[in-house]
């Protein structure tokens, strides 16, 4: 009975700190154990040497055992890498979709030197940013935080976008509200890797 009540006083513990804003670790290293790939090319994403490797036609990977995580205020951290002329996308506060660019939340854009004018840190197509704070085939830190109706793009340390939703936001799916995180592969010849991703939520 002590144990028990131990294990519980234990586990309570670990509660309040994770509701106060513990890190979660979110990959392994070794399997994409706690994500969903959707079904339209699930050979996109693999693990490579540790990381999330992205490279094949379009598709999505879905945060969450069913890919529907629930995050509202939080911050999002990982480490990316680009190789020359890749394109993909973090999206926020989206919901699994077993095909197609995600209807749901915001896409925060991964672009070094594709010719996408939208570079990385862009809200896409909300607040767009043309100087992407990175270079290609180099390790850098992308973090986003998102506290109410702001949405905050660190890069490397240096917040390089933020973005506000006004009262009067007219899009019904691409919203603040809450959902899950997703990594996109965009096109064959995008190549990019992904690597410490961790969350915490925030009040």
């Amino acid at each position: 009975m002590k144990t028990k009540l131990i294990a519980s006083a234990i586990a309570a513990l670990f509660a309040q700190f994770a509701l106060a804003g513990e890190w979660v670790q979110m990959f392994d290293g070794k399997t994409l154990n706690g994500w969903k790939v959707n079904t339209e090319n699930p050979s996109t994403f693999s693990v490579e040497d540790g990381t999330i490797k992205v490279v094949g036609p379009r598709a999505h990977l879905f945060y969450g055992k069913d890919g529907n995580a629930q995050f509202k205020n939080f911050e999002f951290e990982c480490e990316v890498k680009t190789a020359k002329s890749a394109n993909a996308g973090i999206f926020i506060h989206t919901a699994y979709q077993e095909k197609g660019w995600p209807s749901v939340g915001y896409e925060c854009q991964v672009n070094a030197t594709q010719k996408d004018w939208r570079k990385t840190g862009s809200i896409y197509s909300f607040k767009d940013v043309k100087t992407p704070g990175h270079v290609d085939d180099k390790w850098f830190t992308y973090n986003i935080k998102v506290e109410g109706k702001k949405i905050t793009v660190t890069i490397d340390g240096k917040v390089t976008n933020e973005y506000t939703e006004p009262a009067d936001h007219k899009e019904k799916t691409k919203r603040l509200s809450k959902g899950t995180i997703a990594i996109q592969g965009h096109d064959p010849g995008s190549l990019i890797h992904f690597r410490k991703l961790r969350i915490r939520k925030l009040n």
